[in-house]
């Protein structure tokens, strides 16, 4: 139903990013506004790996543009434990490409959702009861995750499914932590992406490292569930391994046994060192 892309990382981002496209069937219906959410969780990337590149973020942006030019489009983070969106923001260079962007005049921005309105979200879930999320959360769009292959000590895995978690307004997000997994699930139900990429060119253990392994892919669907179990098998693992991604799968987030297209995924799978959770 909803199949995974897998294909190597060849030259550049835009290349690679349309051959895993076409094979899942291209973008589909584009809605406004497009929401873009990188994995910016540190303003130290110790791995040069940890944190969404910003070339691989500009090549999709351009790919979207290409299909309708008028688009809006925001690229989202929060403040977290571990930095400050703004400060994040000018290390990894997207100020730059929000000025790049908007040089030529397209309607490309940042916005730190820490400081955002906030608007209450009918919602029942394992977690959240009607929650109060930033305002541009709450309106219809086309949502894209950007997230990077990796470890984590507390969800074991971390990938489309645990961006989500950045969405979350409060800097002090270390109190989520005993409820990581029904909390994932929750805004995964409330923002359902349109679009899940995970960047998997390094498998990273641990959220920022300190080690990482070789992969050299680039994985896509439409269902996060479905992306992030190819991404657990690339990296040695079953996705049964991570709660979120088992109670994910019984929201219509996609599938533990997606079908995958492209590169052969046994070929492709790197044996990353199980995290201490």
């Amino acid at each position: 139903m909803h199949p995974v892309s897998l294909v190597k990382y060849e030259k550049s981002f835009e290349s690679t990013l349309e051959r895993g496209l076409k094979l899942i069937g291209g973008f589909g219906s584009l809605k406004s506004p497009v929401l873009i959410k990188p994995n910016i969780c540190t303003v130290s990337d110790d791995t040069g790996y940890s944190v969404t590149n910003v070339n691989l973020v500009e090549a999709l942006i351009r790919l979207i543009l290409q299909k309708d030019n008028s688009l809006p489009i925001r690229i989202v983070e929060t403040d977290s434990q571990s930095k400050f969106a703004e400060e994040a923001y000018e290390a990894f260079h997207y100020t730059d490409l929000e000025e790049t962007m908007q040089s030529e005049g397209y309607d490309v921005s940042l916005v730190n959702l820490s400081k955002s309105p906030l608007k209450l979200i009918r919602f029942d879930g394992y977690y959240f009861n009607d929650p109060e999320l930033p305002d541009l959360l709450a309106e219809e769009s086309y949502f894209i995750s950007v997230a990077i292959a990796k470890t984590h000590q507390i969800a074991f895995l971390t990938g489309a499914l645990k961006n989500q978690f950045g969405l979350l307004p409060r800097k002090e997000q270390a109190v989520y932590h005993s409820k990581l997994d029904e909390i994932i699930v929750d805004l995964n139900r409330i923002i359902r992406p349109s679009l899940s990429i995970i960047d998997a060119r390094m498998g990273v253990e641990g959220w920022n490292g300190p080690k990482t392994r070789e992969i050299g892919a680039i994985i896509m669907g439409k269902k996060p569930v479905s992306v992030d179990a190819a991404m657990a098998r690339l990296m040695g693992f079953e996705p049964e391994v991570a709660s979120h991604i088992i109670v994910s799968s019984k929201h219509n987030l996609g599938s533990l046994n997606p079908e995958i297209l492209g590169e052969n995924l046994e070929s492709m799978r790197v044996q990353l060192k199980a995290p201490k959770v």
